[in-house]
């Protein structure tokens, strides 16, 4: 199954990016034991004037980078909390019901379209606050990662 990072927005070069790659790297090593390979894909953000129509705008762009017939999680303020071992399993389930796509977005400054949010598989949160663009893409880069090592059996997790 392809596990898939959607960003609205580009990785600034620095400390952020490199941490955030050095986990995507992980993950894609780790990945293949369990059946699952790992893509980041970045979109551009919106020019749009108004933030209601820059959002409508990336949840297009982010629709065609996703595609049909997978499971979507968008990642979002509002979201229900998750730990960890349910992650894993959201993404293990997938697999194991052999969904070809498992995409984990993180929309742009705006945050994500309400419909985007609405058609999404889940909507789960880092917690309440509102977490910096690069600080959530390492967070959900080690979430990846934490979660492949799960599913692999791995002793990087530990419970």
């Amino acid at each position: 199954m392809r596990l898939m990072l959607v960003c609205v927005g580009r990785a600034k070069a620095g400390a952020e990016r490199d941490l955030a790659q050095r986990y995507i790297d992980r993950a894609k090593l780790a990945g293949r034991a369990a059946g699952l390979s790992l893509e980041l894909r970045e979109i551009d953000e919106s020019r749009a004037r108004r933030p209601e129509d820059r959002k409508v705008e990336e949840a297009k762009a982010i629709a065609e980078q996703v595609g049909a017939g997978g499971v979507v999680v968008a990642l979002d303020e509002t979201g229900k909390a998750v730990d960890s071992e349910r992650f894993a399993a959201m993404i293990g389930t997938a697999r194991d019901e052999g969904t070809p796509n498992f995409a984990l977005v993180i929309g742009g400054p705006d945050g994500l379209d309400p419909g985007w949010r609405k058609a999404s598989t889940h909507v789960i949160a880092f917690g309440a606050m509102t977490w910096p663009h690069q600080l959530v893409r390492i967070m959900a880069s080690e979430q990846l990662y934490r979660a492949v090592t799960i599913l692999t059996g791995h002793p990087y997790h530990r419970a």
